[in-house]
């Protein structure tokens, strides 16, 4: 079954009834290229196991399956069931689990279903769960070694944009804290079925084992971080001051402390000076 033949997809859903859903921003994979090179580019392979988030018509689940040792893929939508059920009938090392990602307990799953392999989280996410699902993953520490997500190609340049340049935002600080990002490749809007508004880009977040700033307390630091961006035009003296509830002068103050401009916007802070006034304005902060 080649289903990265439109027609096969399209007599396939059509068999099984199915129709897609706006809400969940369903739309799949239907060039030949993407998902082997996806795949391959994850790091599956022998004593590899991968979670995937939304297999659809399980196109990308397929390839995975080819190399990893075993393959769990998390699906919301119950009426692909029928659909993955044929898709992956000859995918003994796959497991499929029915729900929603965000509110399963990632940690015992892969206890359960990934003990003794290495886990690597590997999917096509809907775009209104890009942002949530990756930052709670990273911020709860879910043992995996390395994410690669395909996700609208803007959102990818957020979450990879260096600390101290224009793009990064509190999610791109986040994710330097927790990973090393990187795009691997582009993947135009025609590439999917149906057709989305936007192109996407796929890319690989690799997991630190120790992050590269050290801060007092974590919590306090991305108290700090999310306050810096909440404002973005304005100064980020200003920002944190009206974020934290402190006194402006106190954060000037601490400003100077690290060797900071007091004119500095948070695009133009870098994650040892964001780590730097975490400390001075926040503490040991639990």
């Amino acid at each position: 079954m080649d289903l990265s033949d439109l027609g096969t997809v399209r007599a396939v859903l059509a068999r099984h009834g199915f129709r897609f859903s706006r809400s969940l921003g369903q739309n799949f994979i239907v060039d030949p290229s993407v998902c082997p090179r996806m795949a391959e580019l994850s790091g599956a392979g022998r004593g590899v196991g991968v979670l995937e988030i939304g297999p659809g018509v399980g196109v990308l689940t397929r390839e995975l399956a080819a190399r990893a040792e075993k393959v769990v893929a998390v699906e919301l939508d119950r009426a692909l069931e029928p659909v993955l059920r044929e898709t992956l009938a000859g995918c003994p090392n796959v497991r499929l689990v029915w729900g929603d990602v965000r509110k399963l307990d990632l940690k015992e799953l892969l206890r359960k279903e990934l003990d003794g392999l290495n886990g690597i989280l590997c999917a096509n996410l809907p775009y209104y769960i890009t942002s949530p699902v990756i930052l709670s993953v990273l911020e709860e520490k879910i043992p995996f070694s390395s994410l690669t997500v395909m996700v609208q190609k803007e959102a990818a340049q957020r979450l990879c944009a260096e600390p101290g340049t224009r793009a990064c935002g509190a999610v791109s600080a986040a994710v330097r804290y927790y990973a090393e990002p990187r795009i691997l490749f582009e993947v135009g809007r025609g590439c999917f079925f149906p057709r989305p508004d936007v192109d996407s880009a796929v890319l690989r977040m690799d997991v630190r084992r120790e992050p590269p700033v050290r801060v007092p307390d974590e919590k306090a630091f991305f108290r700090l971080v999310k306050a810096a961006f909440l404002m973005r035009r304005k100064m980020a003296v200003n920002s944190i001051s009206s974020g934290l509830g402190l006194p402006k002068e106190r954060v000037a103050e601490a400003f100077r402390k690290a060797g900071i401009p007091a004119t500095a916007r948070a695009e133009e802070l870098r994650m040892d000076g964001l780590a730097a006034l975490a400390g001075l304005l926040l503490g040991k902060e639990t």
